[in-house]
């Protein structure tokens, strides 16, 4: 297997979850809480994250045939959404797909904010959820499945692991960081993002062409 297919996904996973990103809601969310508060809550977020981009990566293709879904339309859509965060991202702002101002004012109230909003929809979100099923719907097609599924696993674990020591350490990253670099950081991410997005559209509509017929 190329180790290309393992940088990148794991870059594109690491991408859309974007922990050095979050940190600053989590900064905001947990303000006030004691230090081990913020260990349980930082763990809940790396638990649930991993528990719902795996259930998407084991179910994923039962998903697309039980809708009658093909992976090109899926591509395309995907692409769309991951792009449409990715904008958000570049822009500054926090994508509408992961968090709406009303999650945001229920998560100040919430002693669970670990599994709401932060788990979902801030670090396993739609975004997430889409990448890892096409980065499956590829490795499936392969004649390297069972190493790709392994790689891609290794990828989401290793995004979680980090995810949860960048939210342990939120305090020291973000005084080191501050609100501006946390931003300037994400912006690079988004960059990334955005590339992997017209990627999955280009190759949908390439898989799609000869699929619908659509070749003249």
């Amino acid at each position: 297997m190329e180790p290309e297919f393992a940088i990148s996904a794991f870059a594109t996973v690491f991408a859309i979850v974007n922990p050095i990103g979050n940190i600053p809601f989590f900064y905001a969310v947990t303000e006030g809480y004691s230090r081990e508060d913020k260990k349980r809550v930082a763990a809940k977020t790396s638990i649930v994250t991993a528990l719902v981009l795996f259930i998407f990566a084991l179910f994923g293709q039962w998903i697309f045939g039980l809708y009658g879904i093909t992976i090109p339309a899926f591509r395309i859509a995907g692409g769309i959404l991951l792009f449409s965060i990715a904008f958000s991202m570049l822009n500054g702002q926090k994508s509408k797909t992961k968090l709406t101002d009303e999650e945001h004012e229920e998560a100040l109230q919430k002693d669970s904010v670990g599994i709401v909003p932060l788990g979902i929809p801030m670090f396993a979100g739609p975004g997430a959820i889409t990448t890892v099923m096409i980065l499956v719907s590829d490795a499936l097609i392969t004649t390297e499945a069972i190493v790709r599924m392994a790689v891609i696993s290794i990828a989401i674990l290793l995004t979680v692991v980090i995810s949860y020591e960048a939210l342990v350490h939120s305090d020291r990253i973000f005084n080191m960081m501050g609100r501006s670099g946390a931003m300037a950081f994400s912006r690079i991410m988004g960059l990334l993002l955005a590339a992997v997005a017209i990627n999955f559209v280009l190759q949908g509509i390439s898989q799609a062409i000869p699929l619908y017929g659509l070749r003249p």
